[in-house]
């Protein structure tokens, strides 16, 4: 998922209020203000995605399925025996 992408999502409230929840633990770790930048680009680097797809599971969907075009239809692949081939 693009980054552009992700970035939409700093339109939504929830987004805002998860990012500074994620702000203010990380400072709280770290001992002083990691800063709302790190804090922004972590939060969509490490959670948007999960978010996205528990509380927008339609938009998700799209974005994912825009990048599987011409792929496989999004199916995971089969497990075989295991064995090598030789």
């Amino acid at each position: 998922m693009k980054i552009s992408d992700l970035r939409e999502l700093l339109k939504d409230k929830r987004v805002i209020e998860e990012i500074h929840r994620h702000l203010w633990i990380e400072s709280q770790k770290a001992g002083y203000s990691i800063g709302i930048e790190r804090a922004t680009d972590e939060w969509l680097r490490l959670y948007a995605e999960g978010w996205m797809r528990y509380h927008m599971p339609e938009r998700y969907r799209t974005l994912k399925g825009q990048k599987k075009a011409g792929g496989d239809g999004g199916g995971r692949a089969s497990v075989k025996t295991g064995k090598r081939r030789k």
